[in-house]
């Protein structure tokens, strides 16, 4: 599906240079209508707050504030004009436990570097098309981490560490199972 971007504002806040004028190409590329450039977090904080673009695209490895932190920020500062703008952070980490950071800290996509045209369109589209519901807890604001609606499950506990609670619960679940299975 090709979309018609002239009248979305995407910030791009990258402190490689070319990395930010190769990005900013591709959105223009795209048809974008307006690719606001920043080269650290504070100042992509500062354009966020000041153009309320649609979709923020953030490295994740910048001085003085990194995409992480530019992330939390945009999520819980009082002075964020918009908590729920989805951020597609790129980076060439991709080790789980640094997805699961970026996650956790609130970021709606995930770009490795190096990327194609293709990869940064379809991390747009995916944000288009399937925006992810926000929760908010003691602890954490963001997109729900939770990514699949698969109902798979037919028994009483759900997780990991539902499972061991004891081994007599454990047996009765495993027969609450084995008896919905029957039907």
């Amino acid at each position: 599906m090709s979309y018609d971007f002239h009248k979305t504002k995407i910030l791009i806040v990258e402190d490689n240079l070319p990395m930010l004028e190769l990005t900013k190409s591709l959105l223009q590329t795209f048809g974008v209508g307006e690719v606001i450039p920043a080269k650290h977090g504070e100042g992509g904080f500062k354009e966020f707050c000041n153009h309320n673009p649609d979709i923020v695209i953030a490295d994740w490895m910048m001085v003085p504030m990194d995409g992480i932190s530019l992330t939390r920020r945009m999520r819980n500062d009082p002075k964020s004009p918009n908590q729920y703008t989805p951020v597609i952070l790129m980076t060439g980490f991709s080790e789980k436990r640094r997805v699961v950071q970026a996650r956790d800290a609130g970021v709606t996509e995930f770009l490795v570097k190096p990327f194609n045209a293709r990869d940064l369109y379809r991390r747009i589209a995916q944000v288009i098309e399937r925006p992810r519901q926000f929760v908010r807890s003691e602890d954490f604001f963001g997109p729900d981490r939770r990514r699949s609606t698969k109902d798979e499950h037919r028994g009483p506990y759900r997780r990991t560490q539902d499972k061991s609670i004891t081994p007599e619960v454990e047996d009765i679940a495993f027969q609450e199972i084995v008896k919905s299975g029957d039907n």
